[in-house]
């Protein structure tokens, strides 16, 4: 891996098609913009339609003949991810980037009933995946990616509290559904590795990152110290352009190995792309097909041919 690895890196990526989810602001809208730049089309999956159009039309300002379009997808409701994969026409696709989600939300369901984090960082990403999978082994060397977080070292999967309804603190559901995050990523690498398919499926993170993912919950509960005081958070992160690269050089570099965990090299909190530590519990086999198993059962989205 580059020490110095940045956007201007990433190979040309045209005739390629990717889904970036929650591409509408901060480290997702990124991702997008640069693979536009540099030539692949690219759907943003939002669930807001209204920011998702104008995130479209600030990526095709940035770069002219950006082949860019909104698709309505929220992660919060499973008819929405079912329906967001049978509108997708396409016979491939390339790159599949599970950038969305939300941190230290106060308790709340999805309208499925999961637990809001659990419910959108996983859940959703998983059915998603799943009701997409043709579509990626179609494609010789096609990637998944799936954004988690160092902070998922603050919690395991509570496998007898999946929906977190013991006991519910926010940081502990956070650090749990991003631990989900690398486990299904382990566990979709093994299986992969296991039909003997080439899909390539690793994990990124942004480290410390301005966007407004630190306030949204303060903000919603309408906490104002709080939200001041995640805010500073801030200004000591690096831009989201940096956050941005260590999810772009997972999708794009040459030679990104399966269930891989890509972050900013400076103390996993900002600097170029590299691997990154993550817990062991990420790569164990048994809680991995745990996991995979329930989350089949609650989602009732299967993988065809693993």
């Amino acid at each position: 891996m580059t020490q110095g690895w940045s956007a201007r890196d990433i190979p040309d990526q045209s005739g390629r098609t990717a889904v970036v989810t929650g591409a509408n602001s901060g480290v997702g809208l990124l991702t997008a913009r640069e693979l536009a730049r540099c030539g692949a089309r690219v759907l943003l999956a939002c669930r807001d339609e209204r920011r998702g159009k104008e995130a479209a039309d600030r990526i095709r300002y940035a770069v002219r003949g950006a082949d860019v379009e909104f698709a309505a997808l929220d992660l919060a409701d499973l008819s929405s991810v079912r329906e967001f994969a049978a509108d997708y026409r396409a016979d491939t696709l390339d790159l599949l980037i599970n950038n969305a989600g939300v941190m230290a939300l106060p308790y709340g369901r999805t309208a499925d009933g999961f637990e809001t984090q659990f419910g959108v960082n996983h859940l959703g990403h998983f059915a998603l995946t799943g009701l997409l999978l043709p579509k990626l082994l179609a494609v010789e060397g096609a990637r998944v990616v799936t954004v988690s977080s160092g902070l998922h070292a603050l919690a395991d999967v509570d496998m007898g509290d999946l929906n977190s309804e013991r006991n519910y603190r926010r940081w502990i559901a956070y650090g749990r559904s991003k631990t989900a995050n690398l486990l299904f990523v382990h566990e979709l690498a093994r299986r992969v590795a296991a039909a003997g398919g080439t899909l390539v499926a690793a994990a990124a993170h942004p480290g410390l990152a301005s966007t407004n993912l630190h306030t949204a919950g303060a903000r919603l509960e309408e906490r104002r110290v709080a939200e001041r005081v995640m805010g500073l958070a801030n200004l000591v992160a690096q831009p989201a352009s940096a956050g941005a690269l260590p999810t772009l050089y997972a999708a794009t570099a040459p030679g990104v190995r399966p269930d891989s965990f890509t972050g900013p090299r400076l103390l996993g909190w900002r600097g170029a792309p590299g691997p990154s530590w993550r817990a062991d519990r990420t790569r164990d086999d048994v809680a991995g097909e745990r996991l995979w198993v329930a989350s089949e059962q609650l989602t009732g989205v299967t993988y065809p041919g693993l």
